[in-house]
Formats: C-alpha cells, sequence, structure tokens
C-alpha cells in the first residue's frame, strides 16, 4: 500500500503541475491565435489534441527563424513539430499512467512505480516515432518556417499492440480506455 501510495504521490504531481501551469498562462490556451495574417489555421492555433473525421491525432507546430540555409531551417522547424507532439503526446500518457496507477490495485496488477513509468517511458519513445511532418509554411514577411507533425491514436494502439514486454493489465487498460482519456483531454483543451 506504500507503494501504491508513492507511485499516485509521483505521477500526480507532474500531472497536477501540467495543468495548473497550462492553465495559468494564455499563450498554451490552444484556442489563441497568434494573428499571422494569411497564416494557415494551425499556425495560428498551435500544438494541440483534436478528433476529426481522420481519427484522433496529436498536432505539434514548431517555427524556425531565418537562418541564411533554408535546409537547415526546414529541419530545425520539422524538429521542434515533432519535439513539440512528444510534448503532447508525453502529457497524454502522464494522464494514462496517472489514471492507470489509481485505478490499479496493489497486488491484482502486478505493476510497481517503475516498471509502469519505464514502460510508459518505452511506450512513448516506440509511439513518437511515428509522427510525421505534415505541412509547412513560410511566412512571406519574417522568413519564419512553420512545421505541424501529426501523430495518430490509430498507429499508437497499433504500436502498442505489438509490444510483447508491457504489463498486461497496463496495456489492457491502454487499449480499454485511451480513446476516453483522448476525448475527456481534448474536450478541455477546447474550453
Amino acid at each position: 500500500m506504500k507503494n501504491m501510495n508513492a507511485v499516485v504521490k509521483l505521477l500526480v504531481l507532474p500531472v497536477l503541475f501540467a495543468v495548473f501551469t497550462g492553465c495559468s498562462s494564455e499563450p498554451t490556451q490552444v484556442e489563441s491565435n497568434l494573428g499571422i495574417k494569411g497564416a494557415p489555421d494551425w499556425v495560428n492555433k498551435g500544438s494541440n489534441i483534436l478528433s476529426t473525421k481522420d481519427g484522433r491525432l496529436f498536432h505539434g507546430v514548431g517555427s524556425a527563424s531565418q537562418m541564411g540555409d533554408m535546409a537547415l531551417q526546414k529541419g530545425t522547424a520539422d524538429d521542434r513539430a515533432r519535439a513539440e507532439v512528444a510534448r503532447v503526446f508525453s502529457s497524454f500518457m502522464d494522464v494514462v499512467s496517472n489514471d492507470y496507477m489509481a485505478s490499479a490495485k496493489t497486488g491484482d496488477t502486478g505493476a510497481n512505480e517503475e516498471s509502469v513509468t519505464r514502460q510508459i517511458k518505452n511506450t512513448t519513445r516506440v509511439n513518437l516515432a511515428g509522427a510525421r511532418i505534415i505541412g509547412s509554411w513560410r511566412d512571406p514577411k519574417s522568413n519564419t518556417i512553420w512545421s505541424i507533425a501529426e501523430l495518430d491514436m490509430t498507429h499508437v494502439k497499433t504500436t502498442m499492440a505489438g509490444v510483447t514486454d508491457m504489463n498486461v493489465d497496463l496495456k489492457r487498460y491502454i487499449e480499454t480506455s485511451a480513446d476516453n482519456i483522448f476525448d475527456r483531454m481534448g474536450a478541455k483543451e477546447k474550453k
């Protein structure tokens, strides 16, 4: 029981920090608008999670100022967009982990804080390899390049289904609860 309490405290603190810091500053709100005239909507809205007719998606938006080398600038914007997907997806996985540990009963799952944390981190790393750049835009006034990266929940679930060294109960929890957690997080971002 002591281990479970320690696990819950360990997982709750980063989530609470993210929630409080995310709610306290306006630039992190999805509904914000950078106000760049002529920019695609995704540039002005920024990184987020969203449900569309194409599925449940993690979007990361990154930019790079003019560098003198267009390929380097584009690569930098792409890398920053992927890093944003990583940040958004990591927040999602923190909530999944927190919810799982809160629902787990000592002894029933065979999970401990170290193994769950390690499995969540490994799963995050594996899934982020599936993030792809789906668009770029160059601001003609500033020559800043913006890139958007996307990670699809379908890819996440397919990848997780293939993971063989994950705790069975954690894997089942993710399979059955990931969509609900995603929808709950998406609803919070829309507010």
